[in-house]
């Protein structure tokens, strides 16, 4: 076979369909990867309760990136390791007061799969439920007890760019924060320093995968460290502008197989199609 490579799949608009669905097509080309002796691993902002299924049906075997790295553990080998590096507490309080002095929808805080709810919000509540996740509503300040893995501010249109200045300007040195893509006001935050490809460093040494043959795929801001850092970085069709620039590599979309096509092609991972139908 070809030498061993480490394949990096981000979920939401990268393995996933938009119907949040692994294609036939997809899934038999990393079942025939693994078979030819390759490793295959989920790095995502989500966390583990809500990626977990995905991990189980495609038969991992591999350590999992969650929250952007600030959560990495090996699902099947208790003794690899957890890396959790959440926010500071401290720091989590001043930044739910500074919010106050804008306009702002709600604070989300989730302390690995344990989700905390500034505003108690049953739309929200619904959307955020995949997993079973406990969950608790009421002023942060107060009900928060542990360092959150990670935030989220959804903000408005006008205030979300105010906020994120305030961020950079006060907490800079501690924290790191993204905004989701249009139509999300949603401000995302994570301990300064973290991002997938933190995880991945960890996944690949223990594996023994040089970097110039770990094959990563991603579609959005949140996967630039990412993609930058592996071997051969494969932007989807569907990514951001910003995230195709910095690629080796531009495949098709996520509702076009874009993870099955370039695989097929770069590690000749050719199948039949009618058993992907």
């Amino acid at each position: 076979m070809a030498e061993k490579h480490l394949i990096v799949v981000d979920l939401d608009g990268t393995l996933l369909t938009d119907d949040k669905q692994i294609s036939s097509r997809t899934k038999e080309v990393l079942k025939k990867a693994m078979e030819q002796g390759h490793e295959v691993m989920i790095a995502t902002g989500r966390p583990y309760r809500s990626s977990g299924l995905y991990y189980n049906e495609l038969g991992l075997v591999t350590p999992i990136v969650n929250f952007n790295g600030a959560f990495v553990h090996h699902p099947r080998n208790n003794s690899w390791g957890i890396y959790h590096e959440p926010m500071d507490l401290k720091t989590t309080s001043e930044i739910v007061e500074a919010c106050h002095n804008f306009d702002f929808h709600n604070i989300i805080a989730e302390v690995q799969d344990d989700l905390y709810f500034h505003y108690h919000d049953e739309r929200l509540i619904n959307l955020f439920n995949l997993g079973d996740p406990a969950i608790t509503s009421g002023d942060l300040r107060r009900m928060l007890n542990d360092d959150p893995t990670c935030m989220l501010i959804h903000a408005t249109e006008k205030t979300a760019p105010l906020i994120r200045d305030h961020l950079s300007e006060v907490h800079a040195e501690v924290i790191h924060h993204r905004r989701w893509t249009a139509p999300w006001h949603v401000i995302e935050l994570v301990k300064l320093g973290l991002n997938k490809a933190v995880g991945i460093q960890r996944a690949a040494a223990d594996l023994n995968i040089p970097r110039e043959r770990i094959i990563a795929f991603g579609d959005e801001d949140n996967d630039l460290e990412m993609i930058e850092y592996a071997g051969t970085g494969v932007a989807m069709g569907n990514a951001i502008n910003e995230l195709k620039n910095i690629a080796n590599e531009v495949t098709l979309t996520n509702e076009e197989d874009g993870v099955a096509a370039f695989l097929e092609s770069k590690l000749n991972l050719a199948i039949d199609k009618k058993s992907a139908i």
